[in-house]
């Protein structure tokens, strides 16, 4: 951290810090904070894994706005978090910084421990220790793994990760539950399915499929497209997000889990909750490549290719309980969403992009 210290409240909101605010989903989330007079502390280590000007131009973007401060910062440094939470005095903590891609942890597979479990334990450390009213954490629709049961319900099993990313995440999951469990924390996770929209990552499919089909190169398509996905526009994901921090989770009646009735009661259930947040509307990817046709006015050239390890062949998430508890549904169509992310990767890239 660099002995920088943390001020104080600046607006009328809360304080929140926000881990990974350089990534697609803490910028858009820190950018709603900050719009409805949160203040937001945000910290990312900002590594190479993608293109690190992309998380420079989200950070210029976000530092011109009032209530926002930045510390350059990984979750995996014990002491540099210690001092985080100390100083901070924060009201809520959202943890989105994690090592992402399913493919790159067949390949780095220490980054995954070090960042999504030993970066999470500090976390949870800092706020057990520091009073910290609701901890909201990124989760995934990968924890789903083996499981052909769909659409994917928070009460399947999740006990066949088919990657090392995805087993960090579920054990990120009881990591959490654990501290509910002993120390009374107020935590949430929410299953993210396949984000997209602008400013999104490079090394996801919407992202990777315009770059290419732009400069005339092949597309690699995975399981010969067959997969299914329920592919989530960024809007809706931080619409869920921001309502699900207003709601902390409570103790409950004993034994409830979050379908079971009063009647089942047998020992008191933790502050700890899990939810689905996807568009409920899965899609074939050879339709949302036809669509991304459409709306780039240009043909792909289509690589054929076998199921990768790690992947998943389908994702569809059931958002009922989110839905209860939040009343809130997404709503944005794959075409909006798509139309949307090719006008902003068309304007930020304007000057690389032979058309």
């Amino acid at each position: 951290m660099g002995g920088q210290g943390i001020n104080g409240h600046i607006g009328t909101g809360m304080k929140i810090l926000v881990t990974g605010a350089a990534g697609f989903i803490g910028f858009h989330l820190t950018q709603r904070l900050l719009a409805q007079q949160d203040e937001v502390v945000g910290v990312d280590n900002l590594n190479d894994y993608y293109d690190l000007s992309l998380k420079q131009a989200r950070l210029a973007l976000l530092r011109k706005q009032a209530g926002f401060q930045f510390l350059p910062l990984d979750v995996a440094d014990r002491e540099g978090m210690e001092r985080l939470f100390a100083e901070g005095h924060f009201d809520r903590v959202v943890h989105l910084a994690a090592q992402a891609g399913v493919r790159y942890s067949l390949q780095n597979p220490h980054a995954y421990i070090e960042s999504n479990i030993l970066g999470f334990l500090h976390v949870l450390e800092g706020c057990r220790h520091n009073g910290i009213a609701h901890l909201l954490y990124a989760s995934s629709s990968s924890v789903y793994g083996a499981n052909n049961q769909l659409p994917f319900s928070v009460q399947d099993r999740v006990d066949q990760p088919l990657s090392l990313y995805a087993a960090s995440k579920r054990t990120n999951e009881l990591m959490a539950y654990s501290y509910s469990h002993l120390y009374g924390l107020p935590a949430t996770g929410l299953r993210f399915f396949t984000v997209y929209g602008p400013w999104g990552r490079p090394d996801m499919a919407l992202f990777l499929f315009t770059r290419k089909i732009l400069a005339g190169e092949p597309i690699p398509v995975f399981n010969y497209g067959r997969h299914q996905r329920d592919f989530t526009y960024i809007d809706d994901i931080i619409e869920g997000v921001v309502r699900v921090l207003q709601h902390p989770p409570q103790y409950s009646a004993p034994g409830l889990t979050q379908k079971e009735s009063a009647e089942t009661a047998t020992t008191p259930r933790p502050p700890w909750r899990l939810y689905n947040i996807g568009n409920n509307q899965p899609v074939s990817l050879m339709v949302y490549i036809q669509t991304l046709e459409e709306v780039l006015g240009k043909k792909a050239q289509l690589q054929l290719l076998p199921l990768q390890p790690g992947d998943v062949p389908d994702t569809y998430a059931d958002i009922e309980e989110l839905e209860q508890l939040v009343g809130f549904r997404p709503s944005t169509t794959v075409r909006e969403g798509i139309e949307r992310f090719v006008a902003w990767y068309i304007d930020y890239y304007s000057n690389k992009i032979e058309m």
